[in-house]
């Protein structure tokens, strides 16, 4: 398996931490709101990521959080006239209501920041004890880039200079330097808070992934996964702040996707340009956004349109359509030996498996993979066509190959015959 890493900027041959295992460590949604295609974009991508490492033999663990503490989730719930964790609770479920309609599967763990406010308080007095936090006049706490000034800026590309000149820097900051970034932040009136020895406060964004992706992968892990907007200053603080703190390697590899643009403009909630599961739901079975989103390598961005769902949902209606038509031969196929057309399709099914396997083994190429299971679908119509009462083991062995790629990998073929989209 070849991973683009973004921290070396280049392939790479996957190497796990751990024989034989795979821990991955994805970057959930905050909570305050149904999730938009954009959203839904790292959801599909990664859990087809962990599908695959899964298919080729690894025990994966996958994690993904969910951020119920935040500026919007405060701002939401002071909207709707409620609390942040009624918020959080309402958005977590309607979460996992439109991820199991895009074929996401849950995760092995779905940790909350509210839920782990321990470990990140003893993740800050880490950083804190080896003099790389500090704490400001109103109670914030901050991480000391310029202590970590040799290692800042890798992920991105950047060095803590570069950065600093591009950085607007506020007349009044209270802070050392443009690029820290806060751990704590004390508590204004209104908001929840929790106890901690810099006075009652709540987490900052950053620390809370590396706390709780920490615990449940260990120090050092494989995978860390997220959108490209990510990259910088999420991904690149959570490096920072892991690594200062356990003086070890933080995550081995950085996968990130592409943006979803309309227009040739990100789509995001700021901008008021984006669409909803639910929104598409409306017209199209959601299985229609996950077939979209694998006809295009992950890290490149694609442009939405609905040209372009609708020849996804075509698409799809071709996978469902060999399915099902393959399902009515094997229950009306010979229970016999194999002639040589049909022992010929099957080793040429093995074939397509193989080179669908090249295809996720090189960074994940999902479009690649595509095409090879498309012309696997135009084999195993024509040899379908071509069988008089077919043979039940070759009919079988099609199936296989079609579900294993389709539905185990990809995602794909969700429907039974009964609700077929």
């Amino acid at each position: 398996m070849m991973i683009f890493n973004t921290l070396s900027r280049k392939k790479e041959p996957f190497k796990p931490v751990n024989e034989g295992k795979c821990g991955i460590y994805a970057c959930g949604p905050t909570v305050y709101n149904y999730f938009h295609i954009g959203n839904a974009r790292p959801f599909i991508m990664f859990d087809t990521l962990r599908r695959f490492m899964e298919h080729i033999g690894y025990d994966v663990t996958f994690v993904q959080n969910f951020t119920d503490i935040d500026d919007k989730m405060i701002r939401r719930a002071n909207e709707e006239n409620t609390t942040v964790e009624a918020i959080a609770e309402k958005y977590i479920a309607e979460y996992f209501k439109d991820a199991e309609a895009i074929g996401v599967k849950k995760a092995d763990v779905h940790p909350r920041a509210t839920k782990h406010i321990g470990e990140i308080i003893a993740l800050i007095k880490k950083l804190e004890f080896k003099n790389l936090a500090y704490k400001v006049d109103n109670g914030d706490v901050y991480f000391d880039t310029q202590a970590w000034r040799s290692n800042y800026g890798r992920l991105i590309g950047q060095n803590l200079d570069d950065l600093e000149s591009g950085a607007r820097i506020e007349v009044d900051d209270i802070k050392r330097h443009p690029m820290d970034f806060a751990l704590w932040k004390a508590q204004k009136p209104g908001e929840p808070a929790w106890k901690s020895p810099w006075g009652m406060g709540r987490p900052g964004w950053h620390i809370e992934c590396s706390a709780m992706s920490m615990k449940y992968l260990g120090e050092t892990f494989d995978i860390h996964c997220g959108g490209v907007d990510l990259i910088f200053p999420h991904h690149e603080n959570e490096i920072a702040q892991s690594e200062a703190a356990t003086g070890k390697p933080f995550a081995n590899y950085w996968m990130h996707n592409g943006h979803i643009n309309v227009d040739n403009k990100k789509m995001s909630k700021s901008a008021g340009n984006f669409f909803t599961v639910r929104d598409i739901s409306k017209e199209f079975d959601p299985e229609v956004v996950r077939m979209f989103m694998l006809s295009a390598h992950y890290r490149s961005p694609i442009n939405f349109s609905r040209d372009l769902i609708i020849q996804a949902k075509n698409a799809l209606e071709r996978l469902y359509t060999a399915r099902d038509n393959a399902a009515f031969a094997l229950d009306h196929a010979e229970d016999r030996a194999m002639n040589e057309p049909e022992a010929a399709f099957v080793e040429r099914s093995k074939g397509f498996m193989d080179r669908f396997d090249d295809a996720m083994c090189d960074d994940m190429n999902t479009s690649e993979a595509m095409g090879v299971l498309f012309e696997y679908v135009r084999d195993m119509n024509t040899a379908l066509a071509d069988a008089n009462k077919p043979c039940k083991a070759a009919i079988e062995a099609a199936l296989t190959a079609l579900n294993t790629m389709a539905h185990d990998v990809l995602g794909l073929l969700m429907h039974d015959a009964d609700t077929t989209p």
